[in-house]
């Protein structure tokens, strides 16, 4: 094992895809949990609404530093409502300077139906051209894998999202297949 997954092994731990098509927004995780090279869990939810269900939050990153980050996440929410980039923004200035939160190894992908952002602690607040995001050990794999199956007429995003995760846990060794979705508009 090289030394950067050993020394992080949180970071690697999962995979988060967001994905837009046909007017609906979906992020899925995961469910996998592990310390080191041992799952601890297979059922974990690391996607979650917040917001009176209008975001969705996906989280990469040790399990304690999750609950912080939703939390802060939905604070600033609740500050400057429908404002989700500002919100974003307001977060990603107190995880940089935040000496509790500097601290935190984690990656979020964040959406409303509008919107896709990738937060990080070094304080970037990215939006990708075209509303994909996937982060975590296998967020490249599953990115990837949605990226070849956008252009396929009859998959919207509910099933892009679920056949990239296949793909992902099929590759990814800290990725499983029992996988939390949540989509928007929400049905």
């Amino acid at each position: 094992m090289d030394n950067q997954h050993k020394d992080s092994a949180q970071w690697y731990g999962t995979t988060i895809l967001c994905v837009r098509k046909g007017g609906k927004t979906v992020i899925a995780g995961d469910g996998q949990v592990t310390l080191g090279s041992t799952v601890i869990k297979h059922t974990a939810k690391k996607v979650r609404t917040l917001a009176n269900d209008t975001i969705i939050a996906g989280f990469a990153g040790a399990t304690a530093d999750a609950f912080t980050l939703f939390e802060r996440l939905e604070g600033k929410l609740e500050k400057h409502p429908g404002q989700l980039t500002r919100a974003c923004v307001e977060l990603a200035k107190d995880w940089r300077t935040d000496r509790y939160l500097r601290r935190l190894e984690a990656m979020m992908a964040v959406a409303d139906e509008k919107t896709s952002l990738i937060l990080s602690g070094t304080g970037d607040v990215l939006e990708p051209e075209d509303g994909m995001i996937g982060i975590g050990s296998g967020g490249t794999y599953a990115l990837a894998a949605a990226r070849a199956l956008k252009d396929i007429d009859g998959l919207d995003a509910d099933a892009i999202v679920r056949k990239a995760m296949k793909i992902a846990a099929d590759i990814c060794i800290y990725t499983n297949e029992n996988v939390t979705i949540e989509m928007l508009p929400r049905s």
